[in-house]
């Protein structure tokens, strides 16, 4: 089994990547920040990635996996965290993740839940009040929460990039439009179709419109509050 370690925690990354290794798994590379995995997966293959969800102010791992997944398709992603939340692991489903994990767990459990994924499991509780389940879809929402729900996995940069969607932009023009490289304004859709579940541009831009996140006409960005922001 080839890992990946991902942390911004120095000690930990280190930590884990020793017990690794001391239990025969081949650690590849240890990073402290994703894009730092994201370009150790373009040098050296690896099969399990194993991520940090946090990473300073705003940043996590969930803005960075559309891209570890293009460059590593193969690579199972497993994350650990402090703190584990029903928007955490609806999240997850979405984006592909194959385990969710508490730093605090044993060491052992660990290790076991890294043999299971590489097995072929994908260990992704239900809720946070249940053990092991992946449903096929996330949880229903009351219709009234969809909009939020959905808004609050998008970046602000993201629900640019979907009201740009929505108001039919193509990639050139959003890229002038937010002053960006073409390349960076495709990462940006890609990880917007990602996290909406959406195979398409169309798509995307009909379920923000379906649940009122953005205005069809306009193309402004309708969502407020703690989970919507504001655009």
């Amino acid at each position: 089994m080839r890992v990946l370690v991902c942390d911004d925690h120095v000690l930990f990354a280190d930590s884990l990547a020793h017990l690794l290794r001391a239990r025969g798994r081949d650690v590849v590379a240890v990073a402290h920040e994703p894009a730092a995995a994201v370009a150790a997966l373009r040098r050296t293959p690896a099969d399990i990635a194993v991520l940090d969800v946090s990473y300073g102010g705003d940043d996590t791992v969930l803005n960075h996996l559309t891209e570890l997944h293009r460059v590593a398709p193969a690579t199972r992603v497993v994350l650990l965290c402090g703190q584990i939340d029903n928007d955490l692991l609806a999240a997850c489903r979405i984006a592909g993740v194959h385990a969710v994990a508490d730093k605090r767990q044993p060491a052992d459990e660990i290790l076991t839940i890294l043999d299971r994924v590489y097995q072929g499991e994908r260990l992704i509780p239900a809720d946070t009040g249940t053990a092991e389940a992946e449903p096929a879809v996330p949880a229903a929402r009351a219709p009234a929460g969809d909009a939020q729900w959905l808004a609050g996995f998008l970046t602000p940069r993201e629900r640019e990039v979907l009201s740009a969607l929505v108001r039919g932009n193509g990639t050139a023009k959003l890229a002038r439009t937010l002053g960006i490289a073409e390349a960076t304004a495709r990462c940006h859709v890609q990880a917007v179709l990602t996290k909406m579940g959406a195979h398409s541009r169309l798509e995307a831009a009909t379920t923000a419109v379906r649940h009122g996140m953005v205005n069809p006409e306009t193309g402004e960005w309708l969502v407020r509050g703690p989970h919507g922001g504001a655009r």
